[in-house]
């Protein structure tokens, strides 16, 4: 059980009391928050703390301060109040599909950058949805989707699961990213044994990475060092440095090959090619704004990638 729950002994106005005090810091001004006399907010603190048998502030002169349980179920009621706005404006999009929230993800870091103007044309249209960038989901989207904890996943390899409806998007190649002088750059492309003694670099967690994974580890060679970069733009300043080799999509390092700062090489002379996909669940409910946010992604196409 979540502990967050603290037994259902406390209401959602306990809650909500709680956070304006800790907020405002005195009961007056947390009265006049949520429009309250001070007796009646007194009265409703006290409440609370004697179902759960402890004190929640501390009252220091007019100032009132978390105790240490305070500041835990503060967490928490930060967390389900966020959670019961977030479920309210989608309900009330439900109904009319102008407002409401959108929860998304995206299986690579990468992709994140050509998220802001697709964005823009959403928002376009529908001003009143806000839409959530869910990072922390990045690592497995399809588990998130399936715990309903994201409405919508971009993913170049989503999981057969009948739960689970597919759009296809785009394709695009992942090319290797180095300085203009590495030595690996002398070639018209680069094959994954060239690869060997070469420090590369990844996104965290290394066990999820496609440059080990799926070109380093196939190959059967061992590179010379791997660091795991989280950042995009950290990843190119290294490689431009001449301390690594990264794996990136074509078209999110095309201003750094356009400036000399780095160049690109293909993996073998097929190249390296994925296709991106935007995924949600089969029998959610789909409000109008979730319909045109998935018609804006399956109309999407990066430059440098192919809409498949």
């Amino acid at each position: 059980m979540n502990n967050c729950q603290m037994n259902a002994k406390l209401e959602i106005r306990h809650l909500k009391l709680l956070a304006a005090v800790a907020e405002e810091g005195s009961v007056t001004e947390a009265g006049k928050r949520l429009y309250l006399t001070q007796s009646a907010l007194s009265h409703q603190l006290r409440d609370a703390e004697e179902k759960l048998g402890t004190a929640l502030f501390l009252r220091l002169g007019k100032r009132m301060v978390l105790t240490p349980a305070g500041e835990k179920l503060l967490t928490c009621a930060q967390n389900i109040l966020g959670e019961l706005a977030s479920a309210e404006a989608q309900i009330e999009g439900l109904s009319g599909g102008t407002r409401g929230a959108l929860r998304l993800c995206t299986e690579c870091y990468t992709c994140y950058h050509w998220l802001p103007p697709l964005l823009k044309k959403f928002h376009g249209k529908f001003p009143n949805v806000e839409v959530n960038i869910e990072a922390e989901a990045t690592a497995d989207p399809a588990a998130a989707l399936l715990a309903g904890r994201l409405d919508v996943a971009v993913m170049s390899s989503p999981p057969r699961n009948k739960s689970l409806r597919v759009t296809p998007m785009f394709e695009d190649e992942l090319v290797l990213v180095m300085a203009p002088e590495h030595q690996l750059a002398s070639g018209t492309h680069v094959q994954p044994r060239d690869l060997a003694g070469e420090t590369i670099l990844i996104y965290p967690p290394r066990e999820d990475s496609t440059f080990l994974n799926q070109i380093v580890k196939p190959a059967g060679v061992q590179p010379g060092r791997v660091i795991e970069v989280p950042l995009t733009e950290a990843i190119l300043e290294l490689a431009a440095a001449g301390s690594g080799v990264a794996l990136l999509a074509r078209w999110a390092v095309a201003p750094q090959v356009e400036s000399g700062r780095v160049v690109t090489r293909p993996v073998s002379s097929r190249g390296f090619k994925r296709k991106w996909h935007a995924v949600v669940l089969r029998n959610q409910p789909a409000p109008p704004f979730l319909a045109e946010f998935l018609s804006l992604l399956a109309g999407f196409c990066p430059k440098q990638a192919r809409r498949i």
